[in-house]
């Protein structure tokens, strides 16, 4: 019986093992990229199945209903289903862009300075293109920019 907190470390790094790096390895070695296209792989297919599942949900829950407020309260839940779905797909696109970066061996350098993303952020956020320094200074221009 798994315990309750062997449940949430699985459900926060969906399902897979965090990677052992060997002694003397070099970053984003062949080994390195392997895990990180099998976690992509992993997380599109999960979101594929959930857009899969709002198509049949709306198709076997469209109706059209005599009162206008449940007709309303159908159309506001397929309105939210359907944002959620566009941020997914937007989502799938960016896992797309981020495998075509490790097919051309540039996945897990920074964007912007060059340095390693380093190997735990991008378990936690696998499509990361910042290192943790960069990303957080551009937060902070992000959030002086909107004030």
């Amino acid at each position: 019986m798994p315990t309750k907190a062997k449940e949430q470390s699985s459900q926060l790094n969906r399902g897979y093992e965090p990677y052992q790096e060997t002694k003397g390895e070099e970053y984003m070695s062949d080994k390195m990229r392997a895990h990180f296209t099998g976690i992509l792989n992993k997380w599109k297919k999960e979101l594929m199945e959930e857009v899969d599942r709002t198509v049949h949900h709306m198709q076997d829950e469209a109706a059209n209903f005599p009162d206008p407020a449940d007709r309303a309260s159908q159309e506001e839940e397929f309105s939210l289903e359907l944002r959620a779905r566009d941020r997914e797909r937007k989502l799938i696109k960016k896992i797309d862009e981020t495998l075509q970066l490790i097919e051309d061996n540039d996945y897990g350098w920074c964007d912007s300075c060059g340095v390693e993303i380093g190997i735990r952020r991008l378990e936690a956020r696998p499509t990361a293109t910042l290192c943790i320094d960069c990303k957080t200074l551009a937060e902070i221009k992000e959030k002086q920019i909107g004030s």
